[in-house]
């Protein structure tokens, strides 16, 4: 490993600065999203819920970009032979078929509800950036995907990430593998 990559790009051993800024940033981001999606069930009309679902489009557009950036950064480690291995974990085949799903669904939801805002003429601007612009027509075919599924994903993506988290206890727990240690600064 070149010296100035040192800790920036990830080991056979560990995940890299990056990679972890990409998954702890993604993490408060999802708790912070799911947080706006709860109280949007449970407390819809309090001020605490309209304040975080304030919030939501701006947030899942910010997921939507670091989704994507994540991944190419992930597949470019990949392609290196930087990333960790699961190899001798317990169930690790099944823990890349999970992270894959996971990929997948935080891609895709904030894809659908993108392609949504601009099927419904609306517009978007996240953050106060205009990424395009209120068109006033129409598109239902746009709207459709996310309609039906944005929000029973999102769920199912919440149901994923806890198993995700008590995977990583039961790792450590029951089986004695440390690998929460690959993904923290230690």
């Amino acid at each position: 490993m070149a010296s100035g990559s040192a800790g920036w790009l990830d080991s056979p051993a560990k995940y890299g600065r990056v990679s972890r800024f990409f998954h702890w940033a993604m993490a408060a981001l999802l708790l912070w999203q799911f947080t706006s999606a709860i109280l949007r069930v449970v407390a819809k009309d309090t001020a605490v819920a309209g304040f975080f679902w304030s919030t939501h489009f701006s947030v899942g557009f910010s997921i939507f970009v670091l989704v994507w950036l994540r991944g190419i950064w992930g597949l470019y480690n990949y392609a290196s032979g930087h990333r960790p291995s699961y190899a001798g974990i317990h169930f690790g085949r099944l823990a890349v078929l999970g992270h894959l799903v996971l990929y997948a669904l935080m891609a895709m939801i904030p894809t659908m509800a993108i392609v949504r805002a601009y099927g419904s003429g609306r517009g978007f601007t996240p953050f106060g950036i205009e990424i395009f612009a209120a068109t006033g027509e129409r598109i239902p075919a746009l709207m459709a995907p996310a309609n039906a599924a944005h929000g029973l994903l999102g769920w199912l993506l919440l149901v994923l990430i806890v198993g995700h988290i008590m995977m990583s206890v039961l790792h450590r727990v029951v089986w004695k593998e440390d690998i929460l240690s690959r993904m923290s600064a230690r």
